[in-house]
């Protein structure tokens, strides 16, 4: 099995590579599953329903949101609707939406995807670790061979630690978050795939997708400057990696970078 995760889409530039560029992505990688980061989709900051159904348009499975996925109000009533648009595992129990998807592709092998937020200079949420661990022992993954985890965190060592945690459980450990795709991707001695960040569709004539001097002026004052998506320069990032569909384990993992001329 082929899977193609698209990293963090931020705002209407990213929106348009995805709709341009992915399409034609999913046929040439042969792709039998893609994930999309959507939560800096709509201007920067969260995702909203007609975005969503954008991107699932465009050949997404599904949609993971990070830490910004509360940011539009009408996604609050929608996220109990759409079980292939999640939020993250380790938010607490009472939050709408789904967490997990599990399906059998066209294929017939079992693909299933979670994803955690870190807590090192972010919110304080539940334990990833923990969320994990239980979530992996449901009856629900026991005969799911093909295993995806995101991992949206700020710090790369609690993104290879979970991963070093997870290595021979889960097929994958994806990171996103930082929006600046990282050099290491490789397959871990148990046997999962990792890359400790991919990046970011969008654009990278930018301070991480944000209009370069909106981010000096905040950074400079330290004064609430509202920042602005930019323009120029829009890159599709992301990882291809190839599963064994017997063993759940990966063979190779590559990383993705794609211009979009629009």
């Amino acid at each position: 099995m082929r899977i193609l995760f698209v990293a963090d889409v931020f705002g209407s530039p990213g929106r348009k590579a995805v709709a341009a560029l992915l399409p034609r992505l999913r046929i040439e990688r042969g792709a039998d599953v893609v994930v999309l980061n959507g939560e800096n989709s709509a201007a920067g900051f969260g995702i909203t329903p007609e975005i969503f159904r954008d991107f699932v348009s465009a050949g997404a499975d599904v949609v993971t949101g990070g830490n910004h996925i509360w940011e539009q109000k009408n996604i609050f009533e929608f996220l109990p609707q759409a079980p292939r648009l999640l939020r993250a595992l380790n938010c607490p129990p009472e939050s709408p939406g789904f967490s997990t998807a599990i399906w059998r592709t066209d294929s017939g092998v079992s693909f299933g995807i979670t994803y955690v937020l870190g807590r090192t200079f972010m919110a304080p949420l539940d334990d990833p670790f923990r969320a994990l661990e239980l979530e992996l022992d449901k009856p629900a993954w026991k005969d799911v061979k093909v295993r995806l985890i995101e991992v949206h965190a700020e710090a790369t060592s609690e993104k290879l630690a979970l991963a070093h945690f997870l290595d021979g459980r889960v097929s994958a450990v994806i990171g996103t978050h930082t929006h600046v795709q990282t050099a290491d991707a490789r397959i871990l001695p148990g046997g999962t795939a990792y890359l400790t960040d991919a990046g970011m569709t969008g654009p990278h004539d930018s301070i991480i997708g944000v209009e370069k001097e909106l981010a000096i002026r905040r950074f400079r004052t330290q004064l609430p400057v509202r920042f602005q998506p930019a323009k120029n320069d829009v890159w599709l990032n992301g990882a291809i990696v190839e599963v064994d569909d017997r063993t759940g384990l990966a063979l190779c993992i590559q990383s993705i970078q794609e211009p979009f001329q629009g």
